[in-house]
């Protein structure tokens, strides 16, 4: 089975092409698929299916196995793939949380539609929590922390604690941020059943919506995080947040059973 190895500001994963329409790959295969030390390693195992409703169908399991309903940096490398193949320099992707449109603006540059945030609101997590979150859908979950400086967030400690939080009996992933003075905005990120990533662009998405609903920031910000910057855009007509950011592709492979 071959598989591409790409990233989208550090925000890795292993691409398998299942629109074919081969056997589903059961939990113990996904999560070694995932394991750096045993096997390839990746943050997500991105499948790529048939679509009805696009141009193809994107699923995405954790290193856990658990399926995710959405990421940005992976939508932006596949859509890659997909538009490469085709000679194309627009496409859409179908997910779990919809149909994502998505185009090519740059030498392996993407912006992705991502959609308007499915709802907003604050929260209190109680008094062992300083900081009082945005919960964020973009689809999936996120819970957003505006602090006075994300770089000395205990994240290894406090994301996995937020992210088991008896509110979110299903989870949720975690951002920690704060504005800097050029207006950008510094993000740090634990995902649901993956942990620290160095990037996340559904996270990025949630952080940049939490910050216009704060009032922190207008129609466009950059997100700043520990792989790189994504740029965010706010079109205001249907409320849609739109992703930019690079792709990279690192090796092609073969997995073997």
């Amino acid at each position: 089975m071959e598989f591409k190895k790409m990233h989208g500001r550090g925000n890795d994963f292993v691409i398998l092409d299942q629109r074919d329409g081969r056997e589903a790959l059961a939990p113990a295969q996904i999560q070694h698929i995932c394991d750096r030390h045993f096997g390839v390693g990746c943050d997500q195992l991105i499948v790529m299916e048939p679509s009805e409703q696009a141009d193809l169908f994107m699923r995405i399991y954790n290193p856990d196995a658990s399926e995710a309903e959405a990421c940005g940096n992976a939508t932006r490398c596949v859509a890659h793939i997909y538009m490469s193949e085709q000679g194309r320099e627009d496409c859409t992707i179908e997910t779990l949380t919809g149909v994502l449109p998505a185009r090519l603006v740059g030498e392996n540059l993407v912006e992705v539609d991502m959609g308007a945030p499915i709802s907003i609101q604050d929260t209190d997590l109680g008094p062992a929590m300083a900081y009082e979150p945005l919960l964020v859908n973009m689809g999936n979950p996120h819970c957003v922390f505006f602090v006075n400086d994300a770089e000395e967030i205990a994240i290894e400690h406090l994301g996995p604690t937020v992210e088991n939080d008896e509110i979110f009996p299903g989870g949720t992933n975690v951002e920690f941020a704060h504005l800097q003075a050029d207006g950008s905005i510094r993000v740090r990120v634990w995902e649901r059943g993956a942990g620290v990533t160095l990037a996340c662009g559904s996270g990025a998405c949630a952080v940049f919506a939490a910050a216009i609903s704060r009032g922190l920031v207008q129609d466009a910000a950059d997100i700043q995080m520990d792989g790189g910057t994504l740029s965010m855009q706010f079109r205001a007509e249907d409320e849609h947040i739109l992703m930019t950011g690079p792709v990279a592709y690192v090796f092609d492979g073969q997995l073997k059973s």
